[in-house]
């Protein structure tokens, strides 16, 4: 495929296939050395430093719980004063309507639930899922992926891609086989 297809988004990226996780991360290393940016990798079970490998950064998850664990705490703490102070105050065995020490149970509550949801749609956001189909579905042998064959993808939106010069790279770093993905 040339890159006449590349640059009107037939293609996806070029999918390389390696038989072991060693492989697999010093091909990662060496893409990410190379320039590469717009890359994933595949594997049947969790590869220490891969990650790191693909310049995979998270900084956004953890914010996300913080502020929705903040956003809960915040909720509950003035829905609690909201309920005993003004919408409702009640004089309960000569004790001050703000009484904080009853408030310390339902902000707690709603700061667990609140951090929680943000982690659950804040993880399903960031990984752009719902998403029933990739492009890489439709590469025949993807489906050992999850069995016992490893796989780099660099996407052909990454500035240095290039048809035939990224086919040479992955090549170059004992790729069994590369393929193309099309959109």
């Amino acid at each position: 495929m040339s890159d006449f297809h590349a640059a009107k988004g037939r293609l996806y990226g070029l999918m390389a296939e390696f038989d072991n996780r060693y492989d697999l991360l010093e091909a990662a290393k060496a893409s990410y050395a190379a320039g590469y940016r717009k890359m994933d990798a595949f594997s049947p079970m969790p590869i220490h430093g891969l990650d790191e490998a693909i310049g995979f950064k998270d900084r956004a998850m953890p914010l996300l719980v913080l502020l929705g664990g903040v956003v809960g705490c915040l909720g509950g703490f003035g829905l609690m004063y909201f309920i005993t102070v003004i919408a409702y105050p009640m004089n309960v065995g000569g004790r001050p309507h703000f009484s904080w020490p009853a408030y310390i149970p339902p902000t707690f509550e709603t700061t667990i639930l609140c951090a929680a949801f943000a982690a659950v749609f804040g993880m399903l956001a960031l990984n752009g899922l719902p998403r029933p189909h990739h492009p890489v579905f439709s590469v025949k042998r993807f489906a050992l992926a999850s069995r016992d064959r490893f796989f780099l993808l660099i996407e052909a939106r990454d500035p240095l891609f290039h048809v035939e010069a990224t086919r040479q790279f992955l090549e170059a770093q004992h790729a069994k086989e590369v393929e193309e993905v099309e959109r």
